[in-house]
Parts: structure tokens; sequence; C-alpha cells
């Protein structure tokens, strides 16, 4: 059986391990170091989509498929429109995502794609990684899957699911403000359940409409789809349309402490490694801060995991998680309290974890109410 070594192995070529390896390989200070990225998938089709909020360039300038400087958030009482400035709200598609990734790694001669599944990662004075027909060593593992103790006991803990399916349609004729998204429109509702559309218009003829769920229980794909198809007759009033693209996908929000099974050569990445925001599913922004930190970590010799959560948003993650768990019909009214009682820039600062103490107590005072009390002393 053949075995080799590298110093790094990133397992998993997402989001986490692709931005993580674009580190490693872009700085001088890693440059005799052998990287593996070890993944079954060629990455080569577009799964997703993936949106964030800059208040200046940024290195994914070149892939943003488009910006906007204006959002809505409607509810079945209002319809609160937000200028972003000096934000703009970016989308990314993951297949440029991936081919800017890929194209950047393999003018490395120090980063190896190895098109394997991992079956066992075991630790010992190096870590040993098993796939199917070899065995690699690294002297350390950054691991994105999802650990097996998630799955099996993750009802222990506050847990919802972000569950979704999203159409990109074209019209015939011009059919969107292609300045504006809807950031969130809970009008269209199934039961007394935290549901919203959301709609990205890439241009006047052509949006990606996604219909979310924050909820506890997964439903069948011909469920998105049935109001999908009614967002858009009864709320765009579109009746000529078709459908180009779609995606689907699943996003844990838990406070499931994945941080307990980083060791000293083993840490978890991505959404395995808990980077997926709580209280929201949000990952492209809160993945480059900690693949920079991790970075940080790793030039200083200390853990690589060290200092990558900050305990007070986790906290506040929790209270939220805990409302939308055990009233989920109170998330139309949580959000809309939100973007009608604090500006966006400082939602975006909150959101982000980059807000000011006086700035977290005018957010939580706009929540005040029984449900938010009872979720907060649970929670301490």
């Amino acid at each position: 059986m053949e075995i080799s070594h590298f110093d790094y192995i990133i397992i998993g070529n997402g989001l986490a391990g692709l931005q993580l390896a674009l580190k490693l390989s872009s700085d001088s200070y890693f440059n005799n170091e052998q990287i593996a990225l070890i993944d079954p998938s060629t990455k080569s089709i577009n799964d997703k989509t993936w949106s964030c909020w800059e208040t200046t360039n940024s290195q994914w300038d070149k892939i943003t498929h488009k910006s906007w400087s204006e959002a809505s958030v409607i509810t079945s009482k209002k319809k609160i429109d937000l200028k972003l400035e000096p934000y703009s709200y970016k989308t990314i598609r993951s297949i440029d995502f991936y081919n800017e990734a890929k194209t950047k790694l393999k003018q490395h001669n120090n980063v190896h794609f190895i098109l394997e599944s991992v079956i066992s990662v075991n630790e010992d004075e190096s870590v040993n990684i098993e796939t199917k027909n070899h065995t690699y060593t690294a002297t350390h593992v950054f691991d994105s899957r999802v650990p097996e103790a998630f799955i099996n006991s993750y009802k222990n803990y506050i847990t919802i699911t972000q569950h979704f399916k999203g159409w990109i349609i074209k019209t015939q004729t011009d059919a969107f403000d292609e300045n504006k998204i809807i950031m969130m429109d809970y009008r269209l509702k199934d039961g007394e359940q935290t549901t919203f559309t959301y709609v990205l218009p890439f241009s006047k003829n052509e949006a990606l409409v996604e219909f979310t769920y924050f909820n506890e229980h997964l439903v069948e794909e011909n469920v998105y789809d049935d109001f999908i198809e009614k967002y858009i007759d009864k709320y765009l009033k579109i009746d000529n349309y078709k459908i180009i693209e779609t995606e689907i996908g699943q996003i844990p929000m838990t406070n499931f402490p994945f941080e307990k099974f980083n060791t000293k050569r083993v840490t978890k990445i991505g959404t395995g490694g808990g980077w997926v925001k709580g209280s929201t599913g949000y990952s492209f922004k809160h993945t480059e801060k900690k693949v920079a930190q991790l970075i940080t970590n790793l030039k200083a010799n200390k853990t690589p995991s060290s200092n990558l959560f900050k305990r007070k948003y986790k906290f506040y993650d929790k209270v939220f998680l805990k409302v939308l768990k055990d009233d989920n019909h109170k998330g139309e009214w949580i959000f809309q309290q939100f973007y009608n009682k604090n500006s966006i820039q400082t939602m975006f600062r909150f959101l982000d974890e980059e807000s000011s103490f006086f700035e977290e107590v005018k957010i939580m005072w706009s929540l005040f109410s029984w449900s938010f009390i009872k979720a907060f002393f649970k929670t301490l």
C-alpha cells in the first residue's frame, strides 16, 4: 500500500478547504510545505450560490456574479426598504469560485489534488488518513467532514435547519429591478413556521427565486417547488418564464460544540468545524476570517484552532436559536424588528461579529419580548 506524507492535508474541497488552500499557497511562509487536498469530487458543477456583504473591494471581486446597493425586507405588516451603502451585497456562484481556486492552486508545485474519499483519520505521532486505495500521513489535517457525533446527537442541542430550494428563472420581458434584492419576504407561509422567499435579480429578466425554511422539519422537494411557483405568480406577477437552473441545500443552525473535536493535529473546518453562523447560516465571510486566524496561529506556532470563536456571539446565536426552536412562528417578527429598529449597517456589523457593545444592547432591546426574556435566561 502506497504511503505519502504531506505537511498539511485538507479534507474536502468546499468553501473552507479551498479558501484555506488559497491562503496557505499564497503565503511565502508555507512555500516549502507540501499541501494535499483530498475530495472525491472534481468540483465542476455549480452546486450553490454564496452571498455576502462588504464595504470595500475584495479578492472575490473578479468572480462576483452580481452586486447590489439596495435591498428590501417584506413582512405581512410592512415593507422595509434598505440603502446598503457603504456596503454592497454580493453573490458568487460556486462554480466560479471552484474554477478560480483550482486555477490558482495548480500554479503551485507544492499543492496536490487527490481525487479520493476519506474512510478514516487516526491521530498518532502524525495523522494517518485512510482512503479506499491509499494511506497518507500528515503533520496536520484540516477536516471539513461533519463529526459523526453531530449526526447522532444534534437533538441534544438547540438545532434547527435552514433548508431551501431555488430556481433561476428567465422571463421573456423585463420583470425585475436589477439594482435591488428582496432579502426576505415573509408573505408566503407554510403554516405557522418561519419561511421566507429570497430574490436575487441578476438582470431585468433573470433572477434566483428561493424558498427557505428556518425550522426542525425537512420537506419533500415538490413542496419548495409549489411555493416558488406560487410566489412567482402571486407576488412577482410573472406568468411567462423558463427555469434555467435549480439549487437545493440544507445548512445546520446549531449550538453543537464542533470545536470540541479539534485536537493538536486535527482541526475541523467549515460546517464540520462550526464555522456556519448559528443564528443565520451565513458562512462566506466567516470562513474568510477563520482561515485568516488559522494562518496567524500556524505562523505563531499556536494550536491552529485557537481564538476562532467569540464567546459573546455564540451566546447571542444561542438565544436566537432558542426562540426559533421554541416559538418558530416568531421568525417573521424577529427579522422585522431587526431591520425596522436598527440600521442595516448596524445589522451587518452585528452579523459579521464586528459590532460594538452599545450596538448589541440596542439590537437586543429591539427584540425585547417575553419569548426573548425566557430564551435569554434559559440560555444563561
